[in-house]
């Protein structure tokens, strides 16, 4: 393979924090929708959506395709070609199929530093023995995490309930089983193995338990613990979806450690910059980078968005005044964009009884009139797509941050 020398940080174009935001809106399908894009299509080419809970990933889908449908996003999952599954972050991200397969065995390192947390509540169990009993219990029916809790302590009465789920959440790739995430009629959260809800055979050898729960790959990095190819590819995959970023960037969205060989293996076939900071950044020697000066479309995005998640200066999005405002305690806010840039908050409250909607908006700042003139069209579009029971909706400007 041909080699190349590294260029020196100093030497390398840099790239303001203007210029890193229309790239990453670029590729997040925030610059101007997709219109011919598929839901799943879509889902793909972000790496996944953040899924705690049911609704972000249908507002995220709304500001990012031209012509959503909801029906659409339900209906993939119903047909199990989109799942819900711990991933990015030891959280519910929404994934394709393929890539749920992919991407869980990529994170089970951090799967198993989450799961060291809780040795204490774990003392005596036999992580193996209680892979296997969770796996056995889920297969044959999707089990409740209160069920699953329950069947645990029967075998370790004196472990901690809670760090029994965790555990298992861990060392196996549970995924929630609809009617959990279908819009307007989702459920309570049921879980199986990934391999049994697509159909996959027995699951032997893809969901990377390891058997140990965090004992075998001690003192190991997480690229010595997942395979070249694999991590080459998730490197490459989210230089597109989030580029240009620096190593520590992908670290921070995978939560991977010891990622800098592989983009060393790796930069050959990359493009290199730095920040304003001197920080060194990898991309896609073809991926799109707009002009700094690109108009960049007021946008609203739900709690726990990506694009505000998955880099370790998150200056690109977040001005620094704004940093924190976003979250109370644990809850984290829906928000919204303008000029491409974290703006202010927002909050959707639908009356079923009466078939109406209140959009509230909150702006950190005092936007001019274009500017609340560019929210209220951008919020109408939205609510045409995830509104549509509604026979009637209003929008406000008012507080939406509980103080």
């Amino acid at each position: 393979m041909k080699t190349t020398k590294p260029v020196p940080a100093g030497s390398a174009p840099v790239l303001g924090a203007r210029a890193l935001n229309r790239a990453t809106l670029e590729r997040q399908l925030l610059l101007r929708r997709a219109g011919d894009l598929s839901v799943k299509d879509a889902v793909a080419h972000v790496v996944g959506l953040q899924a705690q809970n049911v609704r972000p990933p249908y507002y995220a889908l709304a500001a990012r395709l031209e012509h959503f449908d909801p029906a659409e996003l339900s209906a993939l999952l119903e047909a199990r070609e989109l799942v819900r599954i711990v991933t990015l972050r030891s959280t519910i991200h929404l994934h394709t199929a393929d890539d749920a397969r992919t991407l869980r065995p990529l994170v089970q390192a951090a799967r198993e530093r989450e799961l060291s947390g809780f040795r204490a509540g774990l003392a005596g169990v036999d992580l193996t023995e209680l892979a296997q009993l969770a796996r056995e219990a889920v297969e044959v029916a999707p089990r409740t995490m209160k069920q699953l809790r329950e069947l645990l302590l029967v075998r370790w009465p004196d472990a901690d309930p809670q760090s029994l789920a965790v555990a298992a959440r861990c060392t196996l790739p549970l995924v929630q089983v609809t009617p959990r995430g279908l819009w307007r009629r989702s459920g309570q959260v049921a879980l199986t193995t990934l391999s049994t809800w697509l159909g996959d055979g027995d699951g032997d050898g893809d969901d990377g338990d390891g058997g140990g729960g965090g004992g075998g790959k001690s003192g190991r990095g997480d690229a010595e613990a997942t395979s070249a190819a694999s991590l080459d590819a998730a490197v490459l995959r989210y230089l597109a979806a989030f580029g240009p970023a620096s190593v520590q960037d992908m670290q921070t969205w995978a939560r991977l450690t010891r990622l800098r060989e592989v983009f060393e293996r790796l930069r050959p076939r990359l493009r290199t910059f730095r920040d304003e900071n001197g920080v060194e950044l990898f991309d896609l020697p073809d991926a799109p980078r707009p002009d700094a000066d690109t108009p960049a479309p007021a946008r609203f995005l739900p709690e726990y968005d990506n694009l505000l998640l998955s880099h370790a200066d998150r200056s690109r999005v977040v001005p620094a005044e704004y940093k924190g405002r976003t979250w109370k305690g644990n809850y984290s806010y829906c928000v919204f964009l303008l000029d491409g840039f974290l703006a202010g908050v927002w909050r959707l409250v639908e009356d079923a009884r009466s078939g109406s909607a209140v959009l509230t908006i909150e702006p950190f700042g005092r936007p001019g009139r274009a500017r609340r003139d560019a929210l209220v069209r951008e919020a109408e579009h939205m609510l045409t797509r995830i509104a549509e029971t509604s026979s009637s909706y209003d929008i406000r400007f008012g507080t939406v941050i509980d103080t």
